[in-house]
């Protein structure tokens, strides 16, 4: 099973599945001091890999603009200081990654918490965004069992 990369509703930052723990999955976060914790039924979990942006035609996954971010960032993390952004310099800044994106279901939040992600996965070398991309089979919350 390649590595799963998950986002805990309510809790900052991004996670890595370690292995499923009674009624919980157990979850390492990939930032500058990992540490693990349990990610109860209760917590809203979702893998990278099943999130996908609006644009005016279809969804597009989200490996596929991530990629498409590290090529127009060179690798980097992104220049641009979210944290501070206007909400036309979000649009402006998103526009440029895909141009054809929904921007009546897109929100400023929602492309904060893109480029937060990115900055986070290329800070700790995990670049390769095709192993996000879900494969047949894949099945990330085997908590649905349980509750």
């Amino acid at each position: 099973m390649l590595e799963t990369i998950l986002a805990i509703s309510g809790k900052p930052g991004l996670y890595k599945l370690i292995s499923h723990g009674n009624r919980s999955l157990i979850v390492e976060s990939i930032e500058d001091k990992p540490h693990r914790m349990p990610a109860f039924a209760t917590d809203k979990v979702i893998s990278l890999a099943d999130i996908a942006m609006y644009t005016d035609e279809a969804e597009v996954p989200l490996a596929d603009v991530l990629d498409t971010i590290k090529t127009k960032e060179n690798g980097k993390p992104v220049a641009l200081d979210y944290k501070k952004a206007s909400k036309d310099e979000l649009f402006d800044f998103f526009a440029g990654i895909l141009p054809a994106f929904d921007r009546d279901r897109v929100f400023p939040s929602d492309i904060k918490k893109l480029i937060q992600w990115y900055n986070i996965l290329i800070n700790a070398g995990l670049d390769d965004f095709s192993k996000l991309r879900p494969t047949e089979g894949d099945n990330i919350d085997d908590r649905k069992a349980e509750e």
